[in-house]
């Protein structure tokens, strides 16, 4: 076992002045940090957490980093974390397991990193000191509320859960239970910490010109990942849907693939769903969403989830895309029919079903929870024409369902008759 001393002699050259001011303090057992994009609130969580853990503790910390899918673990958090570790030069004392993805500090404190797929598998987990919810938001109540059961063990001291999360809908379970008018906060137990691009000061000009940008380009998105405010309620266009945990094996119908292009700005989005037509029920089993993918990324993603011979209806708007993958091995892509109305046509045909989205699905909810119909500006009345926002996975699962919608083009059946 080593110790290890941290010294911040210059601490506005590694801190944001709003993490500083409560870096050693550990009063509260659940510390809610939301806001904008680029506050610099989920960097400043993994150093206050990182700065714990090397505490002399009388028993050393055992720290829960999760997210909802454990997919996306390795390159959000796990790697946040070893960043700080290799910034402040402790990496090279701790013992690092990456196909297990735990890490020992030098103290002997431990980190676990896991994705909340599974809940049974969390819950046997034991001993642990602290939790963090990165990307909160696409947890549910009942995942919160199992975690604080986890966080139990009376030899740890100043246990805490730490949620990060970009506001999302009002619909989402942040808002109630931290912000709607029910929520009942107790300062003495739970820390609220709201920030914005402004409050991060290492970020560089293009940056904040890009997130300012948003207030012409995309005022919902503006409201949320600017401001770091709750959307407000809209009128959604799938106001009604339902999330369980889907097997696809047990739903008797084809599968039927979407992919929807992105890169900067805009994620890529890879999506698998069936749809029953007898019961008219639309069930969303899979998704793959992941900004600034190349195109022969997106191609090893498709072959890895073992979707290569599958055939998958891509955006139109990008043929030399498609072109691409099609020669990185995904040979049965092909572009979606796009016409005038294609996009108010696909919306329709999709609200005629019963839409069960699989909870991993932490994105697709996230849109059918915030994808709202636009207001005409001089009657302040809802026109059939939706927000160009929170349409990633949507799109992708119009282009998905276009097999079934009558949009798609023609099979050619071929007859052979004996004369």
């Amino acid at each position: 076992m080593t110790k290890i001393k941290l010294n911040f002699p210059k601490p506005r050259k590694v801190f944001n002045k709003q993490i500083y001011d409560c870096l050693f303090d550990y009063s509260r057992g659940v510390e809610v940090w939301y806001g904008g994009a680029s506050s610099g609130k989920s960097h400043g969580v993994v150093q206050k957490v990182v700065a714990k853990s090397l505490q002399p503790w009388k028993y050393p910390r055992k720290v829960l980093w999760l997210r909802k899918v454990d997919r996306t673990i390795k390159e959000s958090i796990f790697a946040d974390v070893l960043d700080c570790l290799s910034t402040w030069k402790i990496l090279r004392f701790c013992k690092v397991n990456k196909s297990d993805r735990t890490i020992e500090l030098p103290n002997g404190s431990v980190f676990l990193f896991k994705g909340m797929d599974d809940p049974e598998k969390i819950k046997s987990i034991k001993g642990l000191s602290d939790v963090v919810m990165e990307e909160a938001s696409e947890f549910t109540l009942d995942d919160f509320t199992q975690l604080t059961l986890r966080l139990r063990e009376p030899k740890h001291k100043q246990r805490q859960l730490f949620a990060m999360f970009n506001p999302v809908s009002k619909l989402n379970w942040t808002y109630k239970q931290w912000f709607s008018e029910e929520a009942v906060i107790d300062p003495e137990r739970i820390a609220v910490h709201h920030s914005t691009y402004k409050d991060n000061h290492f970020l560089d000009q293009d940056n904040i010109d890009t997130i300012e940008r948003l207030k012409v380009t995309n005022p919902a998105y503006y409201k949320i990942y600017t401001l770091g405010k709750f959307a407000t309620l809209d009128k959604l266009v799938f106001p009604s849907f339902k999330t369980e945990r889907l097997r696809s094996e047990t739903i008797n119908v084809p599968s039927l693939f979407g992919l929807d292009f992105g890169f900067v700005n805009d994620p890529s989005v890879f999506i698998h769903v069936k749809a029953n037509m007898s019961n008219m029920k639309l069930y969303i089993l899979e998704e793959y969403v992941k900004k600034n993918m190349l195109n022969n990324e997106i191609a090893k993603v498709i072959k890895d989830l073992g979707y290569s011979k599958e055939v998958i209806t891509a955006d139109a708007a990008e043929k030399k895309s498609i072109e691409e993958i099609k020669r990185d091995g995904v040979s049965r892509i092909r572009p979606a029919t796009k016409g005038p109305d294609s996009i108010i046509q696909g919306i329709s045909f999709m609200q005629q079903f019963e839409i069960i989205i699989d909870d991993r699905c932490v994105k697709t909810i996230e849109e059918f929870e915030n994808y709202t119909y636009q207001k005409d500006k001089t009657t302040n009345e809802y026109i059939n024409k939706p927000v160009d926002s929170y349409n990633h996975c949507v799109d992708a699962i119009r282009y998905a369902v276009e097999e079934i919608n009558g949009q798609a083009r023609p099979k050619i059946k071929t007859y052979n008759i004996n004369i």
